[in-house]
C-alpha cells in the first residue's frame, strides 16, 4: 500500500512525515523544501502476529507495511506547472490513497503560503489543481473515444460517463464525490483521475488541541470531507515528532500525560485500511509468522495467491481457523479440532480479517 502525503507548503507535511517514519526527511519552515518525494515503509503493528509468533516459536516475523510517500508542497497554478506543479502531479498518480494534510493550528512563528489559516480554502486550492489535471485527461480521452465512435458504435455509453464526470467535475467537485455503480466506479478508476483517489485529511492541530475537542478548523474539515466521503484523523506532527524519539514505554507515558488515546501513525494506518477496504489474513508456524494484507471479499484462492502463484493455480482448500478461536483454545490447534473451530475452506470462501490460513494445493 503506497500512500501520498500532501498539502500547501509549511501545513506539517514533512514534520509529519518525519515522525511516522522516521525516515529524516529535510523539515524546514519555507515553501518547496521537499523536491523530490521522500519514501518511508513503515511497519503495520499487529498484536496477533506477535503473539503467534510467540506461540508458535517462529524463526521470522513478517508484519504488513505501508508506504509513505512525502510530496512536494503544492501552489495555486501547479496544472499549469507552477512551483513544482508537474512532479507533484506526477507523483499522485503512483499513489493508492492521498493523505492530505490541512493546517488546523495557529502559530505567528510558522508562515502560511497565503498568510492566512483557512483550511478549506487550502484543501480547495489542491482539490481544484487535481481537478484541473483531470479535465485536461478527460478532454483527450473523449476526443479519442469520440473519434473511435464512428467505427465502434459500443463506445457510446463510455463516451457518456466521460462526459458526465467532466461535467461533475468542472465546478470544482472532487470525482470522488460522484454516484457510481460499480461498473461506472470501475471504468472511473481505470482512467487514472487525480480528484477520483481516495483521501484521508489530517488535521493538523495544536499540542493544545491534540486531545480535546475539535476546534472551529478541524470541524469545517469534517464538514468537507463527509460531503465528498472522505475520511478525517486529528493529529499533532510536533506531538508526533516527539513521540518518534521515545521508545514503546515512554510513549505510553507521553500519550497519557497529554492525553491522547491513539498515536498518530496508528490512526492512519486504521483509517487507510478502512478507505481502501483492505483486511489481513495469517500465515504461522516454526518457519515464519506473516500477515498478508488482501481486499476485504478476496477469495481463497486469490488469498494463497498473494503467497505464491502456484498456491492459486492448484488450489484444493484451505486449513482456517479465526484468531479469536485459536487464542479462545489457548493457541492449540488440537483443541481448536476438538471445539471443531478449525474450519475447511473451499474455492467460494471469503476470507476474514485475522483468519490463519493453510492452503492446501497441488500443481
Amino acid at each position: 500500500m503506497k500512500l501520498g502525503i500532501v498539502g500547501l507548503p509549511n501545513v506539517g507535511k514533512s514534520t509529519l512525515f518525519n515522525a511516522i517514519t522516521k525516515a529524516g526527511a529535510e523539515a524546514a519552515n519555507y515553501p518547496f523544501c521537499t523536491i523530490e518525494p521522500n519514501v518511508g515503509v513503515v511497519t503495520v503493528p499487529d498484536e496477533r502476529v506477535t503473539k503467534l509468533s510467540e506461540i508458535y516459536h517462529s524463526k521470522k516475523t513478517i508484519y504488513t507495511t505501508i508506504e509513505f510517500c512525502d510530496i512536494a508542497g503544492l501552489v495555486k497554478g501547479a496544472s499549469r506547472g507552477e512551483g513544482l506543479g508537474n512532479k507533484f502531479l506526477g507523483h499522485i498518480r503512483e499513489v493508492e490513497a492521498i493523505v492530505h494534510v490541512v493546517r488546523c493550528f495557529e502559530d505567528s512563528n510558522v508562515v502560511h503560503v497565503d498568510g492566512r489559516i483557512d483550511p478549506i480554502s487550502d484543501i480547495e486550492t489542491i482539490n481544484m489543481e487535481l481537478i484541473l489535471s483531470d479535465m485536461e485527461v478527460l478532454e483527450r480521452r473523449i476526443q479519442k473515444t469520440q473519434k473511435n465512435l464512428k467505427g465502434d458504435k459500443s463506445l457510446q455509453k463510455e463516451l457518456d460517463l466521460l462526459k458526465r464526470v467532466a461535467e461533475f467535475i468542472e465546478d470544482g467537485t472532487s470525482a470522488r464525490a460522484m454516484e457510481l455503480d460499480d461498473e461506472e466506479a470501475a471504468f472511473v478508476k481505470s482512467l487514472d483521475l487525480l480528484s477520483y483517489k481516495p483521501v484521508i485529511y489530517a488535521a493538523n492541530v495544536s499540542e493544545e488541541d491534540a486531545a480535546g475537542e475539535d476546534n472551529e478548523y478541524v470541524q469545517a474539515v469534517r464538514d468537507y470531507a463527509k460531503a465528498e466521503g472522505s475520511q478525517v484523523v486529528v493529529i499533532c506532527a510536533k506531538v508526533e515528532a516527539e513521540l518518534s524519539e521515545l521508545d514503546d514505554e515512554e510513549r505510553e507515558m507521553f500519550l497519557e500525560e497529554l492525553g491522547i488515546e491513539e498515536a498518530g501513525l496508528e490512526k492512519l494506518i486504521k483509517s487507510s485500511y478502512a478507505l481502501l477496504d483492505l483486511i489481513s489474513f495469517i500465515t504461522t508456524g516454526e518457519d515464519e509468522t506473516r500477515a498478508w494484507t488482501i481486499k476485504r471479499g478476496t477469495l481463497a484462492p486469490q488469498a494463497a495467491g498473494k503467497i505464491h502463484t502456484d498456491f492459486e493455480k492448484g488450489f484444493i482448500r484451505s486449513e482456517t481457523i479465526a484468531y479469536d478461536k485459536l487464542m479462545e483454545a489457548g493457541g492449540k490447534l488440537s483443541t481448536a479440532k476438538e471445539h471443531g473451530w478449525l474450519r475447511s475452506e473451499g474455492k467460494d470462501y471469503e476470507v476474514k480479517d485475522g483468519d490463519i490460513c493453510h492452503f492446501l494445493f497441488n500443481v
